[in-house]
């Protein structure tokens, strides 16, 4: 077992639509042996949602991460 964080924070801004948005994503081993990949993700200036999705092994969780951040990086967000 791997004890490597992985974080990643992302935003997306677009003044000429009023758009102000972050995405943070992070793997991490939880307490119970498992993998967790917490997203917490919303409008620039608030606390935004939270969802926390667990996987069995690493390189399950670590793909997840790896997609999710591969999504939002298509989609305009930038290292911020």
């Amino acid at each position: 077992m791997s004890t490597q964080q992985f974080q990643v924070h992302l935003v997306r801004v677009d003044r000429s639509r009023r758009m102000a948005r972050f995405y943070h994503l992070s793997l991490e081993p939880s307490l119970f042996g498992d993998f967790a990949v917490a997203r917490n993700w919303g409008r620039i200036g608030t606390h935004g949602r939270v969802r926390i999705d667990l996987f069995a092994d690493e390189k399950a969780a670590l793909q997840h991460f790896l997609g999710m951040m591969k999504q939002k990086k298509g989609r305009g967000y930038r290292p911020g």
